[in-house]
């Protein structure tokens, strides 16, 4: 277990030695949320307690053994007409005490028209982004889970594709008496395997250095996640060098040692009404400074909401969360695919 940890400090330090600023990295859609469960938590959160399949997607220490058999799906009705579908399932092999699981997140930007630089129109394509992952995770001694996830990459945009291989690596701390839950998650460790223009210059993954602590109370019907991303890098903003020309520095977001600090943040909380009924929110601080644009009103930019109401067979998830003046809409199920109960 030491050299485990003392692995991810190395592969940690490695790549926080060259990463750039936000929105510089290819394959971005891999941080995006594949659940609404994980959507209404603000889109990010390594350290839920819960049994749910699809939270081991983005880290593969949550995947347990009670999760046998369960398949995890998922719709977002997300903005500007992009569909994204993602499928999740899992299996305990007891011989090896390891449990496994594969799944898919799709993205499906619709139609688009193709043109020439002088405009002519060419005829149309549909985009599309995906990353097929398989995923292991075993326990070691009593409270401590640790897993891997390996992920196959592929972009297709028209005449321009390009794939990649990345590796997650997660170690997850759990005291089932005390309610409380931590972990410490890298993500998208990689390369490109083939580049958009065909050329040798490959380009970054959106590499993630995660970690978060959930804490749920014995004796109140409440659950309070705090998670930290983009750990790596002390300013987290995109670096929008054109817009900062045009606006000038009061347009550039993180300038403040407040702003790049809470810019790492992720605050979630959930309220159990009663065993069938959950109501989760989240607040995402980063998403709503880039979303903040000059002139314009924050409304309710970087909070999000969701609901799941717990059959005995079926879990029922929705999400939603506000982009300007836009809403996204999420649905997940949760189901057991021997027909036995969640």
């Amino acid at each position: 277990m030491h050299r485990y940890f003392f692995l991810i400090a190395l592969i940690c330090t490695t790549h926080s030695r060259a990463q750039t600023l936000g929105g510089n990295a290819v394959f971005s859609f891999l941080l995006q949320p594949n659940t609404a469960q994980l959507s209404s938590l603000g889109g990010v959160n390594v350290s839920t307690i819960g049994n749910e399949v699809g939270m081991a997607f983005h880290n593969p220490a949550l995947l347990r053994n009670q999760m046998h058999r369960q398949v995890n799906t998922s719709f977002n009705a997300f903005l500007a007409g992009i569909k994204n579908y993602s499928l999740s399932t899992a299996y305990h092999v007891a011989p090896i005490r390891t449990n496994l699981a594969v799944g898919v997140n799709y993205f499906n930007y619709g139609n688009l028209t193709q043109t020439d630089a002088s405009g002519i129109v060419l005829g149309s394509f549909r985009p599309a982004d995906y990353v097929l992952q398989v995923m292991a995770s075993r326990q070691y001694h009593k409270n401590f889970w640790y897993g891997l996830t390996m992920k196959y990459i592929h972009s297709n945009y028209g005449q321009y594709r390009s794939s990649g291989l990345a590796f997650d690596l997660g170690v997850t701390y759990y005291d089932s008496v005390n309610q409380w839950q931590a972990s410490v998650v890298v993500k998208n460790m990689g390369t490109q395997l083939g580049t958009y223009d065909g050329s040798n210059k490959k380009q970054e993954l959106p590499f993630d250095l995660q970690a978060g602590i959930t804490r749920r109370l014995n004796n109140a019907p409440f659950q309070f996640s705090l998670t930290a991303h983009h750990l790596q890098a002390v300013n987290s903003f995109y670096n929008d060098t054109s817009f900062r020309a045009s606006e000038g520095e009061y347009g550039y977001a993180g300038n403040t040692t407040v702003q790049k600090i809470f810019s790492h943040l992720v605050l979630a909380t959930q309220i159990f009404l009663n065993e069938k009924l959950v109501i989760d929110m989240g607040y995402n601080f980063q998403r709503r400074q880039d979303l903040n644009g000059y002139n314009m009103t924050s409304g309710l930019n970087g909070f999000s909401f969701g609901t799941g109401i717990f059959l005995p067979k079926l879990h029922i998830r929705y999400a939603t969360g506000f982009y300007q003046r836009n809403l996204f809409h999420q649905f997940s199920l949760n189901l057991n695919w021997s027909g036995r109960g969640l």
